[in-house]
């Protein structure tokens, strides 16, 4: 079995998994230091100290990294913009507007038989 892959394990922790994994999350999801993560749980009614939740980023953190990385929206090849207005000589031109890395240059080409007045 994969390292990495294994489900982490959470026998002899004082916290349960979801306390763990949320002080986890916490810390690497919003780039907070260990004493902020103290802090937010603190709020919540559970007293836990830093250390433990260094202690808990070293050994439960590459797996919520990975995770966290997977779900991460990719970039792709389209752009998707609403519309492009431009100002020529008083006239206002409206280009409703989607742009794609491999017809970038067709797009410019074709886009005399798109605009359209926006008044």
């Amino acid at each position: 079995m994969n390292k990495q892959n294994a489900a982490p394990n959470y026998k002899r922790h004082r916290f349960p998994p979801e306390i763990i994994g949320h002080a986890v999350w916490l810390y690497f999801r919003f780039a907070l230091s260990y004493r902020d993560v103290e802090e937010l749980l603190a709020e919540r009614g559970v007293l836990v100290t830093y250390e433990s939740i260094r202690c808990w980023s070293r050994k439960f953190g590459q797996t919520y990294a990975n995770a966290l990385r997977r779900r991460r929206p990719r970039p792709g090849d389209k752009w998707h913009l609403d519309e492009v207005f431009i100002r020529i000589s008083g006239t206002t031109l409206c280009w409703p507007f989607t742009l794609s890395v491999a017809s970038c240059w067709q797009s410019r080409c074709e886009s005399a038989r798109i605009w359209a007045r926006a008044d």
